[in-house]
This record gives structure tokens, sequence and C-alpha cells, in this order.
């Protein structure tokens, strides 16, 4: 792919690769599904900086989450792009065998919605779908899904992309957010992300949540409309995490150090807006996403499209990459994953959220890494979501306390 590379990629050519000695190996081999929050990871590999940082990245482009599981889990990929979620849940053993794995970076924040099928979209105007208001679309569901009761019509069915993953957790909390138990009134089904708008338009189901660029995909082919997008539900909600196996960070520390600066060096790159088109045309090609670059230049600037032609709407939080600590791996996610697979009945009622988030999430490792970029890392580990200026910004009015001894 060098021929799509700028003259000028932005990267410094200071060796920096002996801040903590030389990587133990310098080749590592990571997955990533066809997202657009796999940049960090993409940029790495494709602008400079895995090999200014002495690494050699090699991608694999799975197409489920559940290939990326398995293959981190047989140690045929050293680390990936991976669900956080996914990181508690292989961790705890629960879905699939016990792989202890770690956290020690984000890869970014939001950039998932919520789309349903233009014919669900029209009962859901019908019914006092508000734009304004991030639950309104859930309550109109609810009108929607007592009139299907009454006419003994089946469940609307909609789409996951893997049962421990923040969209089956934000897609069942907006649900009940508007009255609606997920596992009753409505079927929930797995489907991998590329897939999600050949389901929706053969009518296979009637919505989902999936991360960029599939719901824009999805409205662009005329099948569907977002209702609501992720960071309208949680502002600055986590996503995607560089997913670990414990026993090879702790075998390569050198290496994983470099690789997390090279990443979060990749990250602030790709957000700078002057970057997009450059990120989007590499990220457009076969070997990761396949699409019209338009569409992830466009998802990358948070201008989503509307059904009407011509129509877009501006969400300028949908994707973060670097602002916002959007890397740093919050321990408070990682226990509210923890308490969502206890409230959904995933893992067991007396797991400790709080002890599950401190093995699995390592802000230390990340502090560490990025120690000699002179980047302004958290210096607690824990942090309260719905407050202050997130205030409404939290599936509604909701507020989020990690209770924990030292959050």
């Amino acid at each position: 792919m060098e021929e799509n590379m700028p003259d000028s990629l932005g990267v410094e050519e200071t060796d920096v690769t002996d801040t903590d000695g030389a990587p133990e190996v310098t080749t590592v081999h990571a997955g990533i599904i066809p997202l657009l929050d796999c940049a960090p990871l993409v940029v790495a590999a494709e602008f400079g900086f895995a090999e200014k940082h002495g690494l050699k990245l090699e991608l694999s482009r799975e197409q489920s989450w559940a290939s990326i599981r398995d293959k981190v889990t047989i140690g045929h990929l050293d680390c990936a792009h991976m669900l956080g979620p996914m990181v508690v849940a292989s961790t705890l053993g629960v879905g699939h065998v016990r792989t202890p794995l770690i956290a020690p970076m984000a890869l970014g924040l939001n950039g998932n919605a919520i789309t349903v099928s233009t014919t669900l979209f029209e009962r859901l105007q019908e019914k006092g779908l508000d734009d304004g208001d991030a639950l309104s679309g859930a309550r109109a569901l609810k009108q929607v899904i007592e009139d299907d009761r009454k006419a003994t019509r089946p469940p609307l069915t909609f789409g996951v992309v893997f049962p421990f993953s923040t969209h089956n957790y934000e897609l069942r909390g907006w649900l009940a957010g508007g009255g609606i138990n997920p596992d009753f009134d409505v079927r929930l089904v797995v489907i991998p992300p590329p897939l999600m708008v050949a389901n929706l338009d053969q009518g296979l189901i009637d919505g989902f949540c999936v991360g960029a660029p599939w719901n824009a995909v999805a409205v662009e082919a005329g099948v569907g409309e977002i209702v609501v997008t992720k960071s309208r539900l949680w502002h600055n909600g986590p996503e995607k995490v560089l997913g670990v196996r414990q026993p090879w960070a702790e075998a390569h520390p050198r290496t994983l150090k470099a690789l997390i600066r090279a990443l979060v060096e990749a990250a602030r790159w790709t957000e700078q807006p002057e970057n997009r088109g450059a990120v989007a045309e590499t990220l457009a090609d076969r070997a990761y996403l396949d699409m019209d670059s338009g569409v992830l230049m466009r998802n990358m600037a948070g201008t989503l499209p509307r059904s009407l032609p011509g129509s877009t709407v501006k969400d300028p939080d949908f994707i973060t990459f670097f602002r916002d600590h959007a890397t740093f791996p919050w321990r408070s996610h990682a226990a509210w994953f923890t308490e969502q697979m206890i409230r959904w009945r995933q893992i067991d009622q007396d797991t400790d959220p709080c002890a599950v988030a401190e093995r699995v999430y390592r802000p230390d490792i990340y502090r560490d890494a990025v120690r000699p970029l002179e980047i302004s890392a958290p210096a607690t580990d824990w942090k309260s979501e719905g407050t202050g200026p997130d205030h409404g910004r939290f599936f509604g009015n909701a507020v989020y306390e990690p209770n924990c001894p030292d959050a």
C-alpha cells in the first residue's frame, strides 16, 4: 500500500526504542475487525509509527469477534483490536475457555449507533420519535411492541455483534430505558459487524447496534435509519481496547510498551482533521474495510446520513480516537462491564467487579509506556459517569459511581 502513503506522514525520526531497552521481539501479530476504530492499528502499521518504535506490526483481518477471541486464545495472534467486555469475559472463562487477557490501553471512545429498518423507523415516527431525546426511540418502540403483541405478530429481532460487547449492553440499556425487557419483549441475535447491513436488507432483523461505519452504510444503502448514536447515550463511552494475552505481555514487557507508544501516537495522528483523508483512503483498501473512503471520511467528521437525499445529522462526538483520554484504560469501565454481565445474568451474581477491573484493565502499564511521549495520563484509575459536564449524557439522567475501594 506504499502508493497511498502521503509524502509527509507526521512521524518524527527521533529514535525512542531505547527508552525501556530494545523490544524482546520486533514482530507483533495483531487482529482487527473491519471497523473504523481499528484505525490506530492500521495507521501504526501503514504510516511508520510501529517502525519508529522498533516494531513490525502484522495485521490479520478477521470477520467476527469470535474469530478474534479464538486466535488470541491459542496464540495465533499476540494481541487484537478487541471488545472491552470480551477481555473481561475471556479472563473469567465465560462463554468460552478461560484465557487470561489484559487491556493495557483503549482504542477510542464512541462510534456505535442503533439503526432500524426504514419500515420500523416509520412506525417509530408515528409513535412520536423525537430526535432531541436519546431515549424517545425506545419509548416509541415500546408502543410498537405493544401493538405487535395485540396483533399476535412475532417479536422484533435486533442484532448485536457479540454477547459480551458494549453494543449488547448499550442496546439493552436503551431498550430498558423505554420500558422494554430485552430478554422477553424482543429477540436479540449475534451477527458479525460486516454482515449487519445484509441481514437488515434481507429482513432477517429489524434493527441492530453496531460500530462505525456500518450504521451509515445501512442508511446510504437505503435500508436503515439511525435512531440514536452512542455519544448521545453515553458521553465519551468506552469502546474497543488493545486485548493482550497476559502470558505474552509478561514475557514481552518492552515490546508491549513500544506497541502502546506506537498506537497512542497513531491515534493522536488519526484524529487530526488534516489526516482524515489519508486515513480514510488507507482504511478503504481491500485489505481492511474494502469500501468507499467517503463513507469513512464522513464518519470521522461526525457527519451521519439520513435517508432524505442530502440530509445529514452532525454529531461532533460520534467517534474519538485520542482527545478526552480516549486511549486510557479506565478501570471504572471494566467494572461497569462486569456489572452489566451481572445485571443480565451472564455471570455469577457474587462476582466482584472491582477485583475483575483491577486484574484486567492495566492503566499502570499505560502510564509507564506513554511517559517518554510526555502525554498526560489521568492520575486516577476510576471515574464517575453522568456527573459534572457529562450530566444527562449517561442513559438519560442516570449516574454511575464505581463502588470500589480505590475509586
